[in-house]
């Protein structure tokens, strides 16, 4: 038993002074620790464009929402991320088909205890309802370089149909790609006006008896999209 002690006592006498000069020998490596995050190259990429698919560029593109407060004024806000995909042919307006979602999660009025207010279970409970969501159901032609789309608003879980507004599609542009390439450009600005207690986006009903925050929000989107080149086209 002595000796076996004294074998053990050795051994880590001369285990300690390498781990002194390496101390990262004695942890696991990255790609083994709990909680480790996932490479660049672990994401999966992003799935190929249909052939009437146009990517949202969300470096040129962006949600907004303004309501009344106390009636005398009006709060201006940006929201998140705009994700998801549009469709269109390039040369008819019926052919627009939208699929998206707004991140209601960067909600921003310009006042940190207002946002938190809106974030919340009062107003849109993010931490459920992280998104908006819209999916077009038709879209109808209007004046020249206007048009409709009709389709269903999600907006804390209640869903309501709703009309936007669109000027736009702007004209078609071509665009040199980062990749040397040749990127087709877009774009188009999207307004509605919604009743926010039919969203069930309500304060308690002391507030909502007086004009605090009006009923009549209206929402806009402006779009950049972009799609590769097609040869010959």
């Amino acid at each position: 038993m002595r000796r076996l002690f004294l074998a053990a006592a050795a051994a880590c006498a001369l285990t300690l002074p390498l781990l002194a000069q390496n101390p990262r020998a004695a942890q696991p490596t990255q790609a083994f620790q709990a909680g480790a995050p996932a490479t660049q190259s672990q994401r999966p990429a992003a799935p190929p464009l249909g052939p009437q698919e146009w990517a949202i560029d969300g470096n040129h593109s962006a949600a907004g929402f303004s309501v009344k407060h106390n009636v005398v004024s009006t709060v201006r806000g940006q929201l998140g991320a705009i994700t998801g995909k549009i469709e269109y042919d390039g040369k008819d307006v019926t052919s627009v088909k939208a699929d998206v979602a707004i991140d209601m999660t960067k909600i921003n009025t310009q006042n940190e205890r207002r946002d938190t207010h809106l974030r919340s279970n009062d107003f849109f409970d993010v931490a459920n309802h992280p998104a908006l969501t819209f999916k077009s159901k038709r879209a109808e032609p209007g004046a020249a370089g206007k048009f409709k789309v009709v389709g269903d608003l999600t907006i804390r879980g209640n869903t309501k149909e709703v009309v936007l507004d669109v000027d736009g599609p702007s004209p078609i542009l071509s665009s040199a790609a980062p990749n040397g390439g040749v990127n087709v450009l877009t774009g188009a600005s999207a307004t509605t006006k919604i009743s926010r207690k039919e969203f069930g986006v309500l304060w308690n009903n002391l507030i909502e008896s007086l004009p605090v925050v009006g009923d009549e929000v209206t929402i806009t989107i402006d779009l950049e999209l972009r799609r590769n080149a097609v040869v010959g086209k």
